[in-house]
């Protein structure tokens, strides 16, 4: 499959439509969940387009954060089990193809870049998945979200069981992974799943605002400082603390870091290169 690159309307013809549409607003690939009329749930075909899209934000050296959001009114339903429950194997399910990462980041590999995400209307299983794997999310007032997984007989398999106890504290998370019961964005903001909430339809704006922040940063150390906080988190502090000093090293060799210093000093916006 090619790289989706073309803005598609959600309009198309739904068995037509890339599931996921792409755009490029300066150095942000905007990441479109696009199945509104069964309420962007995710069948392979989506899953798939989605892992492309992060193969393609990671590779891209001219893109420096992703943004994703979902067409309609609603951020996902979360998976649609009649198109993916018959293509699960005794290996589980293959949702990334050649050239893709998966955006859930459950086999031991992360997009290493940032990523955004704007949620709104019903955010279900995956959608608060996806959250957990992603740097930071704003949520509409109108967002309810639900990890209802053990309600139809599974669980988690996206990083819930992992990450959520870890982000909320185990008792805020074992509360709504093991109930099944829905929540608002209310308590999403309070047990730090969500980092704002605004009005319904300004989760859009406020999200890519904060992507395009994220991109005019030095993009190097933008990458070296996640790299470094993931590395704590998975591997613990003493090995995040080994990384410090000979990633400062690295760093400070840059042409960013001579364009950041000078910036400094002249009390001018810097343009940072990448390099």
């Amino acid at each position: 499959m090619n790289d989706i690159t073309a803005k598609r309307s959600h309009h198309d013809d739904a068995d037509t439509a890339s599931r996921i549409t792409l755009e490029r607003d300066g150095h942000v690939l905007l990441i479109g969940f696009n199945r509104p009329d069964k309420r962007n749930a995710a069948d392979l075909r989506l899953l798939q387009e989605l892992s492309l899209a992060y193969g393609e934000l990671d590779r891209d050296p001219e893109l420096r954060a992703g943004f994703v959001f979902a067409h309609g009114e609603h951020f996902t339903g979360g998976l649609d089990l009649a198109d993916v429950g018959p293509r699960l194997g005794s290996d589980g399910l293959d949702i990334v193809p050649e050239g893709g990462i998966n955006p859930w980041a459950v086999d031991g590999r992360a997009v290493s870049k940032p990523v955004v995400m704007a949620v709104q209307g019903t955010c279900l299983t995956l959608g608060i998945e996806l959250i957990l794997a992603s740097d930071m999310a704003i949520a509409a007032d109108s967002t309810v979200f639900g990890q209802i997984e053990v309600s139809r007989g599974i669980l988690p398999f996206g990083g819930a069981t992992i990450r959520l106890p870890r982000a909320v504290g185990w008792g805020n998370a074992m509360r709504w992974i093991l109930t099944g019961d829905s929540f608002d964005a209310a308590e999403a903001l309070r047990i730090g799943l969500v980092q704002e909430i605004v009005p319904h339809g300004e989760q859009y704006a406020r999200g890519l605002e904060l992507a395009q922040r994220i991109a005019a940063q030095a993009p190097l150390a933008v990458q070296a400082s996640l790299a470094n906080a993931r590395t704590a988190i998975r591997e613990g502090d003493s090995a995040a603390e080994n990384e410090l000093q000979p990633a400062l090293v690295r760093l400070a060799q840059t042409e960013d870091a001579r364009i950041g210093t000078e910036s400094f000093f002249t009390r001018q916006p810097a343009e940072f290169l990448g390099r």
